[in-house]
């Protein structure tokens, strides 16, 4: 992905978008670019404890917006990996005190003024003002859905709605795969979901136990020997244009006819 400016987004609540920021952002990290996440779930947020670093948190994002301390008071730097750096969200204001414009110019003055590579967005959940402000300054998108029908369903709206405020860099990140239910054919498989939403996934992972961990310990996964960290290392270095072959399962016929029937297919 060439976009420099990507939201993090998903329609559906709790299919992993928070996890697949703190990842990614920490994975470029590692692979040598300036990274800021920014958490605009205001009110909710958890990007800050996903990461380890909500014992830092002073300023935040709200504050930052409106002029109550400078960018780099709010910025919190990673100790654990060079040049990554998190924006926290706001935990005593709502979702209208973000300012598209003004959130825009903040996002201007990352990377024109203060040289950061790439800004991740962790979007909240839903379509509504929290989200519109997320996607304003966005170029790309990655749209984090599970291999279940709800969460399809709802990628396939947000994936239009990103189409329409002209974000057209829009990636999958297939999160929460088991192989063993797509081989059986009880799980939609990457060919299932890239055949209903037309996207292609620039990141699968897998299910796996140690994310569970890493979230509660507020390490990234990326920083250890999991499964899902070695697959979120592999989608950051497909972002950055590496030629990285995908995990093959194989699939039997399942259960697609009935969904191409619900998305309205043939």
């Amino acid at each position: 992905m060439e976009s420099k400016v990507i939201v993090v987004t998903s329609g559906k609540g709790g299919v992993g978008k928070t996890t697949t920021t703190a990842n990614i952002g920490a994975a470029l990290a590692k692979l040598g670019e300036k990274v800021a996440v920014i958490d605009v779930d205001v009110g909710l947020r958890n990007l800050d404890v996903v990461m380890g670093l909500e014992s830092r948190v002073v300023f935040d994002l709200i504050d930052v917006l409106e002029g109550k301390c400078r960018m780099n008071q709010a910025l919190i730097r990673d100790k654990r990996v060079e040049n990554l750096f998190l924006l926290p969200a706001s935990q005593t204001r709502d979702k209208d005190a973000l300012d598209p414009e003004v959130f825009k110019g903040v996002i201007r003055r990352l990377i024109e003024e203060d040289g950061f590579n790439r800004i991740l967005i962790d979007s909240p959940a839903g379509i509504e003002s929290g989200f519109r402000t997320a996607a304003a300054p966005a170029e790309g998108a990655l749209v984090v859905v599970n291999p279940e029908v709800s969460s399809v369903r709802d990628a396939d709206r947000i994936i239009g709605l990103l189409e329409a405020a002209q974000v057209n860099d829009i990636r999958l990140v297939i999160n929460r795969l088991r192989p063993k239910m797509v081989a059986s054919g009880n799980m939609l498989s990457e060919a299932d979901i890239l055949d209903i939403l037309g996207v292609k996934p620039i990141g699968i992972v897998p299910e796996d136990e140690g994310i569970i961990v890493s979230t509660n310990v507020g390490e990234p996964a990326v920083l250890g020997r999991t499964k899902a960290g070695e697959a979120f290392m592999a989608t950051a270095r497909r972002m950055k244009g590496e030629d990285v072959p995908y995990p093959k399962f194989e699939e039997k016929s399942g259960f697609m006819e009935a969904l191409r029937r619900l998305f309205g297919g043939a």
